[in-house]
């Protein structure tokens, strides 16, 4: 039995101004002492035009692995050259309905082809190009998403995170966030030991005294539990506890499943938030029409001849009263830092929009009220079970729009809330472009750049449509987990992007193979690859050059005036391998 699998294309052409490549992943069907592998054809690099109209001759190189007989004896085969001669070469094209096929004889060590084919391409550039959805079956290579109490302690003052795992959760927790001992954070670590495991002890009474003693020392308005992977395996009930405790000690428990079974290390926050979302207040509608009525009877009594001895401050702050009178509360929920909530809001209230409340908020009991006259709108793309629930169980309405990353995706973010909103936008063009303008240093290093993704923390569709805005050329998007209703937006305006920028749409790979993106790295050779941190020094040492995704959570990175701190990151390392070019080192590992 012979298996193979077909890892790479790349093309060079000494008539184009650069080589484009031609990535794939097909795998060949068992057929006795032949495989046989229809390899479709499709481009990855912008504007292919040819630069004469003399024949080309184009040369695929091909990538051919895990050649055997099925039981592991098998060898690799080296790469074979395929030449595809095209005549009269003047437009852009692509491949798609171009196949070739790859004959493997298991008497043979080397693959054979069919003879040279002519391939006649003088089809313009697709413009209903489509994005390329793709899965494998690799593994998730993220961090743990207990780690996003990191942030989440932060954010919320008065609460108190309690974890409830082993000894590897702790000592994840003590070298990854970095918290001192003698600095007090307000989280901790519930040790799991052998016999609570074993059933020997009583998980609610040893609950319940680690409460006790939180609530003497700190007195949180909120006690979070944070679920783990043991926590899962020995089934502990922690919602069945939760509500008894809750009673007995007068706190308030949440309990939140942050455990290492989701797909990435950012749906913590999302696991924590849904909990929340179901502590949140109910909004009445008698109570928003009764507060209506009221305002606007106060704000009709204004005699007309006071309203016209109002300065023009005066008079604007008047109409953006009465009309907010008519606008339905809006909830943003997602984790920010309070200064970037801020910012976001006056973009908001800039347009005539009130925010009723974040969630979270600062403080516990500032949650904001829901119901089913609130809208809700998103900040992160890992957020969808957050927005289910807020939808399912608490009958909000969702305002799907992109996320507010980069100068294009703040822009499309507040348009979609004003348009839901019913209110006609302003001065977001001109916003817009002066952000461009103070970005262009920046620009200037990454124009014509390609990236790639491995995948980590599923920010990436968002990072990558900003990073074909700023002109740089994404090759693949690899995310481990991808929720097409939630980023449904952010999908329409990565395909809108591409079709502006005249670039191909990118492959998005969900649950990327690492083993073939190290193929595919290898042969596309972009000049940086975002990925994880347990992906970065390796590819480091041979020759790619890397960015921690990790980086991009942690970093402010949303609205208009952080746009600079999303290409500081990205340019770092490009700027660096400038540095060392200029002082001659070529070549830093043997």
């Amino acid at each position: 039995m012979i298996y193979t699998s077909v890892t790479n294309f790349k093309c060079q052409n000494s008539g184009l101004p650069f080589p484009f490549f031609l990535p794939s992943n097909s795998r060949a069907r068992n057929i006795k002492n032949r495989a046989q592998i229809s390899l479709a054809l499709s481009y990855s690099r912008p504007r292919l035009l040819a630069s004469s109209p003399q024949p080309v001759a184009l040369t695929f190189m091909v990538s051919a692995t895990g050649w055997g007989d099925g039981l592991g004896r098998g060898k690799r085969l080296t790469k074979t050259t395929s030449k595809f001669v095209c005549n009269g070469v003047s437009k852009a094209t692509n491949f798609e309905n171009n196949n070739t096929n790859l004959i493997l004889d298991k008497k043979s060590s080397q693959p054979t082809f069919f003879p040279e084919q002519k391939l006649h391409w003088d089809a313009p550039l697709k413009t209903d190009e489509s994005i390329v959805f793709e899965c494998e079956t690799g593994n998730y290579h993220t961090f743990c998403p207990i780690s996003c109490v990191s942030w989440l302690y932060q954010k919320i003052e008065d609460s108190f995170f309690l974890v409830i795992g082993t000894k590897t959760c702790g000592f994840f927790l003590q070298n990854a966030l970095g918290v001192m001992i003698f600095a007090e954070p307000r989280y901790a670590m519930a040790e799991l030991e052998e016999s609570d495991i074993s059933a020997q002890l009583n998980d609610y009474k040893e609950l319940k005294r680690l409460c006790l003693q939180i609530k003497q020392d700190r007195n949180p308005s909120v006690i979070v539990w944070i679920g783990t992977c043991t926590t899962e395996i020995i089934k502990m009930d922690l919602e069945s506890m939760a509500p008894k405790l809750e009673a007995e000690l007068g706190i308030p428990i949440v309990v939140a499943r942050a455990n290492g079974l989701d797909y990435a290390f950012t749906q913590g926050e999302d696991t924590v938030l849904a909990a929340m979302a179901q502590r949140c207040g109910t909004l009445e509608t008698s109570i928003i029409d009764s507060s209506v009525n009221l305002q606007s009877s106060l704000l009709s009594r204004i005699p007309d001849k006071v309203a016209s001895l109002a300065t023009p401050r005066e008079a604007e702050l008047i109409e953006k009263k009465k009309t907010n009178l008519a606008i339905a509360p809006l909830v943003l929920f997602g984790s920010l830092p309070s200064t970037v909530a801020t910012q976001l809001t006056l973009e908001l209230n800039r347009q005539g929009i009130q925010v009723s409340g974040w969630l979270p908020s600062q403080r516990y009991t500032e949650l904001p009220l829901l119901g089913e006259q609130v809208y809700v709108c998103g900040i992160n793309p890992f957020l969808s079970r957050t927005a289910t629930t807020l939808m399912r169980r608490r009958k909000c309405k969702l305002i799907g729009a992109p996320f507010p990353i980069g100068p294009d995706g703040t822009r499309a973010w507040i348009e979609k809330i004003c348009s839901v909103l019913n209110i006609i936008p302003q001065g977001l063009e001109d916003r817009e472009r002066q952000v461009w303008e103070s970005l262009e240093d920046y620009l200037q290093l990454v124009r014509g750049k390609s990236v790639f993704f491995m995948g980590d923390n599923l920010l990436e569709i968002s990072l990558a449509r900003f990073l074909t805005r700023c002109g740089m050329i994404v090759y693949e998007i690899g995310i481990p987990y991808m929720d097409k209703r939630y980023q449904a937006a952010e999908l329409a305006l990565l395909e809108k992007t591409c079709k502006e920028m005249n670039v191909p749409m990118p492959r998005i790979v969900e649950k990327p193979d690492n083993y073939y993106q190290i193929q595919r790295i290898k042969e596309l050779k972009p000049d940086l690859t975002i990925t994880g941190m347990a992906h970065s020094n390796p590819l480091e040492a041979r020759g790619i050059t890397t960015k921690w995704s990790v980086e991009f959570t942690f970093a402010q990175i949303h609205g208009f005036t952080n746009c600079r701190d999303i290409l500081e990151l990205v340019t770092r390392p490009l700027r660096r391998n400038q540095n060392l070019d200029s002082l001659g080192w070529k070549t830093l590992v043997k």
